[in-house]
């Protein structure tokens, strides 16, 4: 179930009219602390996905593309490897039911959850940025994804990316 750069634009479009409006018109409320994305901010990271444009301005790989998307879509964060994504960074939370505009991390590999019903990412692929199924042999052949979501931080507020933890001597 691969779909390729122009298909992409397509499935995109088609998934997020599958998800309920009221998820994306939820009411967001602003707090003082850091918190997890909205799933109405979610959505706006595939909205600048689904406006991404192909191999002219394709990042390199899978990890770049991401970093490139959330940075587009107003969520920086210090760019990171899929294998610290993997290990978990600080900018993002691993939650168990992952919603649109979340990562899903293999090891060695990154995508943004474009519908988790579906099971399907936006990922950099071998054929190009595209959408596929983490269910697909390929994705399971290199077992479960790990899911994370963006933490927003107070207005001013960052935190560095990298955990110590996952820095290899």
């Amino acid at each position: 179930m691969r779909f390729h750069a122009q298909g992409a634009v397509l499935f995109v479009l088609l998934s997020l009219a599958s998800i309920p409006s009221a998820l994306a018109q939820e009411n967001h409320h602003q707090t003082h602390g850091s918190r997890p994305l909205t799933r109405h901010e979610g959505l706006a990271i595939l909205r600048v996905a689904r406006d991404f444009h192909g191999p002219a301005n394709s990042p390199s790989d899978c990890s770049h593309l991401v970093h490139a998307l959330y940075e587009r879509a107003g969520f920086p964060y210090d760019y990171a490897p899929s294998s610290d994504l993997y290990a978990g960074v600080d900018d993002f939370r691993r939650v168990a039911n992952p919603q649109p505009g979340d990562l899903a991390v293999w090891r060695g590999h990154a995508g943004i959850v474009v519908n988790p019903a579906q099971h399907s990412f936006f990922s950099m692929l071998s054929s190009g940025p595209g959408v596929d199924s983490y269910d697909a042999p390929y994705w399971k052949q290199r077992g479960l994804p790990r899911f994370y979501r963006y933490i927003k931080a107070p207005s001013g507020a960052r935190s560095s990316s990298v955990r110590s933890a996952s820095l290899k001597p």
